[in-house]
């Protein structure tokens, strides 16, 4: 109950990161159909371009064999085995294409569904993968009844193909017994090439449904829960309440800098009290006037006192204050629209501050 209660709550597709991880697990889709189309394929390859020629070879060999039995040495043992390698040899050139493409065709079939990747977890051995209980439960299961029905299936629906195709050379085959012995090879030829033919469309028919079924499968068996999809922007994202904290902690430890860097401000621009911006312009150092410091309402205030106490000059201009707070952040130098009005600034702190060296 509770099984279905946790896949009814999978209601959300699954992420690049889920489908992913399950990859580098081993849980690939995969489709067992596909392997038996290109073995299929692969035998109607080797029976068109390959086993005329062997068969001819090996026809050849048995032909000496049977037509000169006098000519054949077999008074020991060893003539037998001489006989028997000869034979095998023979037989072993004429299957041995078969079994290269089966092979080359089967590998390629695997490669081509998913790119073979390393998974030690799944060649680690493991005491559940021997336990008859979970081994029965495996078979019994939904997926190996799934496994099953498509077996019989395939063995059904093939069969029926091949009986309703042969229909037309049943009498064939029966008038074969009355003629050249020749011939039965001929027919025999062309029974098989159809059958081969028959096998692979049925094949080929099935494996693109297991396919298309089996990614379907797949995906479907990796839904996730809204709670997982949480959980996992939380472990790549982080926690949005420790990320939150560490903005916070950030802003604070900017802030203190900034209000650090108010006592080099050469003078302050306020609202009066809702905005502050301090500015910082040295005619050795060059440059346009820089924002060390800025703020609102508490902060504006903080400045504001950390100004007086260290002798910088205040100038109230609201639309000024507000302007530069707006489009200018702290340590940039001001845009080239704020130039006249922050000269004039300039220009009186600098004429207080000669005043003020003159009169000493």
């Amino acid at each position: 109950m509770s099984e279905e209660q946790d896949k009814d709550s999978k209601t959300e597709q699954p992420t690049e990161k889920k489908l992913r991880d399950a990859m580098e697990k081993g849980n690939i889709p995969f489709s067992r159909e596909v392997p038996i189309f290109a073995s299929a394929l692969a035998i109607l390859v080797f029976f068109v371009f390959f086993l005329p020629m062997g068969a001819k070879s090996l026809t050849g060999s048995l032909v000496d064999i049977f037509e000169k039995p006098e000519e054949l040495r077999l008074t020991t043992g060893q003539d037998a085995v001489y006989l028997f390698h000869h034979l095998f040899f023979e037989t072993s050139a004429v299957l041995l294409p078969a079994f290269a493409l089966m092979m080359a065709f089967g590998i390629a079939a695997s490669i081509l569904q998913n790119v073979p990747r390393p998974v030690l977890d799944r060649v680690q051995p493991k005491l559940s993968r021997v336990s008859l209980g979970k081994g029965l439960g495996r078979i019994y299961s939904a997926q190996g009844m799934v496994e099953f029905a498509k077996s019989v299936f395939k063995i059904v629906v093939v069969s029926a193909i091949i009986a309703f195709a042969m229909i037309d050379d049943f009498f064939s085959w029966l008038q074969a017994m009355f003629v050249d012995p020749s011939a039965i090879l001929s027919l025999m030829s062309s029974t098989v090439g159809k059958i081969l033919v028959i096998v692979l469309l049925a094949t080929a028919v099935i494996a693109v449904v297991d396919i298309l079924w089996t990614r379907f499968h797949w995906h479907n068996e990796l839904r996730m829960s809204r709670q997982e999809l949480k959980d996992e922007y939380k472990q790549s994202e982080g926690d949005p309440i420790v990320k939150s904290r560490q903005r916070s902690l950030a802003r604070d430890r900017a802030r203190k800098r900034m209000i650090a860097a108010v006592p080099r401000a050469t003078l302050v621009i306020t609202n009066p009290t809702h905005y502050a911006v301090a500015l910082r312009y040295v005619r050795d150092e060059g440059g346009a006037p820089l924002v060390v410091a800025k703020g609102q309402d508490l902060i504006a205030l903080k400045i504001r006192e950390i100004a007086e106490d260290n002798q910088i000059p205040i100038f109230e201009e609201p639309p000024l204050a507000r302007s530069i707070f707006a489009q200018v952040s702290v340590d940039s130098v001001i845009p080239t629209e704020f130039y006249k009005a922050v000269a004039e600034l300039i220009h009186q702190v600098y004429s207080k501050s000669e005043a003020k060296t003159v009169s000493r």
